[in-house]
Order: structure tokens, then sequence, then C-alpha cells
């Protein structure tokens, strides 16, 4: 197995999603997750990506992002709000709850240790 490995996006057919009902506060987001490589100890990779509207997050893992298109907000419990477009990098820790919006389609690239 070759310690390298190149992100293909023709060769990775996309989830499709959306968030649970229970969670939605607004819209009919869609989801697209081109999960690239999932490794032992629980470390998750790829590609997200969500159409406009707004849901509930719960977070019981470590995320780091980078924004690569569009425009999220993601609003903490506590009242802090981050406004994410392209280059725009975040950590969320287990324990963050919020909301995330879209406002405009946006995609990331994610690293996620569970």
């Amino acid at each position: 197995m070759t310690k390298a490995l190149r992100f293909d996006f023709a060769a990775i057919a996309p989830d499709i999603g959306r968030p649970a009902e229970d969670r939605l506060i607004s819209g009919d987001p869609q989801f697209r997750t081109w999960n690239l490589e999932e490794a032992e100890g629980g470390i998750y990779c790829g590609v997200w990506e969500a159409t406009p509207g707004k849901w509930r997050i719960v977070y019981d893992e470590w995320e780091y992002f980078n924004i690569l298109s569009g425009h999220s907000i993601v609003t903490s419990d506590d009242g802090d709000v981050f406004h994410l477009r392209a280059g725009d990098r975040l950590i969320l820790r287990p324990g963050f709850k919020g909301t995330w919006e879209v406002v405009e389609t946006t995609r990331k690239d994610y690293v996620i240790r569970v």
C-alpha cells in the first residue's frame, strides 16, 4: 500500500445526505460528501458540499476544515459567529454546539478525528 493518496473526484461517488429533520432550522440543504480516507484510530478526510439552509450542529469529534468555495456562517451557542469563505479555516472541538448556515453553496475539505 502506498503512503500517499491522490484525491480524484472522478473515482469517488459522493454520498448524498441532509441534516436530520429534528436539527433542520430552515431551507432544504442537501449534502454531497466525497470520503477519501478512513484510517485506523478514527481519522476521516474528504470533501463536503452543502446547498443553502440552516441546521443545528453538535460535535463529538475534532474537525479541521478549509473552505474551498461558498459562504457559510457557523454560530456557537456561546454567541461566537464565524463567517466562512474560500480560504478560511476552522477547528471545531468535541462539545461544540451551535448552528451551521449555508448562505451560498459551500464546499470544504476536512479532517475528522473521532
